[in-house]
C-alpha cells in the first residue's frame, strides 16, 4: 500500500474501534508523548499516552448509550516521514442533528517504518448565534398552527418527556400540554392569535433557552404572560423540553 493508504487504513480502524469501545486498537500506532486537543478541557490538551487513555472509558460509556461515531469524510496528505489527516465524522446521539458534524486533524509521523499518531484535534463548530432563526420560526408557526386551529401542528415540536409550568398548574409529558392546549382552543368562539414580538434566543450545543413576552388575544380580548422556553435539538429539529409561563 502507499503512504496515504496505510494512513487512511490505521485512521478508519482507529474510528472503528472508538465506537466498538476497543481501547487496545485505539491506542494502537499512537506515540507515547501524543498530544490531543479535545472537545472537553482541559483547554491546554491531554498530554502523554497515559492521559490520552484515561479520556476513553467515559466516552464508550456515552456510546453503549446508543452514541455513534462514523466517518463521513477522510483526506490523507503523506510526505516521507510526515503526515497529517482531516477528517469530519458523526459523534452524537441517536437523534442528534446529522448536519453536526465533528472536525477532526490528525498528525503522524514514521518511527521505524510504521506511520504513528502524535497529535490529534477534535472539536465541534461553535453555534450559539445560528440556531435563533431556527427557534425563532418554531414560535412564528406556533402563531400561524394556533391562528388555524391546528392542535397536531401545535404539539410537533414538543418533547415527549416535557415539563410545562403553565399560569393554571404544572403539567409533565407531551399528552398532559396537547390536553392544555385543546382546551385553550376549544375556549375561544374565533380564531386565537398567538404573537412573540421580540424572543430573545441564546444557546450553546445541544440545548436553546429563548424567552418573550407572549400576546394572546382571545374572544376579543388580550393578554400577556412572560414566558421561558427550552429546546433539545434532535435529528428531526428542535423539541421544547420545558415552558415556564407567569
Amino acid at each position: 500500500m502507499t503512504d496515504e493508504q496505510q494512513i487512511r487504513t490505521l485512521i478508519e480502524d482507529w474510528v472503528t474501534a472508538v465506537h466498538t469501545g476497543d481501547l487496545e486498537t485505539v491506542l494502537a500506532d499512537h506515540a507515547p508523548d501524543i498530544v490531543m486537543f479535545d472537545v472537553p478541557p482541559p483547554y491546554e490538551g491531554v498530554r502523554g499516552l497515559a492521559a490520552y487513555t484515561k479520556t476513553w472509558p467515559g466516552f464508550f460509556e456515552w456510546q453503549r448509550s446508543g452514541g455513534s461515531f462514523e466517518l463521513e469524510s477522510l483526506e490523507v496528505t503523506a510526505g516521507a516521514d510526515v503526515a497529517f489527516a482531516f477528517a469530519l465524522l458523526h459523534c452524537r446521539e441517536a437523534d442528534g442533528d446529522p448536519r453536526r458534524l465533528l472536525r477532526l486533524t490528525i498528525g503522524l509521523r514514521k518511527v521505524v517504518g510504521r506511520w504513528t499518531v502524535t497529535h490529534e484535534h477534535h472539536s465541534f463548530p461553535h453555534e450559539d448565534e445560528s440556531v435563533a432563526p431556527e427557534i425563532t420560526a418554531v414560535l412564528d408557526k406556533w402563531g400561524a398552527d394556533t391562528a388555524a386551529g391546528d392542535l397536531d401542528a401545535l404539539m410537533e415540536p414538543i418533547a415527549e418527556d416535557v415539563v410545562s409550568y403553565e399560569i393554571d398548574g404544572n403539567y409533565t409529558g407531551k399528552a398532559a400540554v396537547r390536553e392544555v392546549c385543546a382546551a385553550g382552543l376549544a375556549s375561544s368562539g374565533e380564531p386565537i392569535t398567538f404573537r412573540i414580538p421580540d424572543p430573545t434566543v441564546v444557546s450553546a450545543g445541544e440545548l436553546a433557552v429563548a424567552w418573550s413576552i407572549d400576546h394572546v388575544t382571545a374572544n376579543g380580548a388580550e393578554t400577556t404572560s412572560r414566558a421561558t422556553r427550552v429546546f433539545r435539538r434532535a435529528g428531526t429539529g428542535w423539541r421544547m423540553i420545558h415552558q415556564h409561563l407567569s
